[in-house]
């Protein structure tokens, strides 16, 4: 009898999501927000990243998967309509991996 235990894949409910929005933080120096999201706008998911040093390399990709329990919800109806403008217009203009 076999008794291995199969783990989940984390990644098998990911949502794919499109980089929509970088912007800089007003509250804390060196700090870039991501914004990704669905396209069709309603989800979205952010990355914040400090800047250290110049030679911090980290690439942005044009998406993401993210874990469903890391993903909001848009609730403006202007940023929802902006966002899947901006996500579908990424996923036609670049591969997932594509550094942006």
């Amino acid at each position: 009898m076999n008794t291995t235990k199969v783990t989940p894949d984390p990644t098998a409910d990911a949502v794919r999501m499109w980089l929509v929005e970088r912007t800089y933080s007003d509250d804390e120096q060196n700090m870039v927000i991501l914004t990704y999201a669905t396209p069709d706008g309603e989800r979205y998911f952010r990355k914040e990243r400090a800047l250290t040093s110049f030679s911090d390399v980290r690439d942005t990709t044009a998406a993401v998967d993210a874990a469903p329990s890391n993903v909001g919800t848009v609730d403006d109806p202007d940023d929802r309509e902006r966002y899947a403008a901006e996500a579908t217009r990424m996923a036609r203009a670049h591969d997932p991996d594509d550094v942006i």
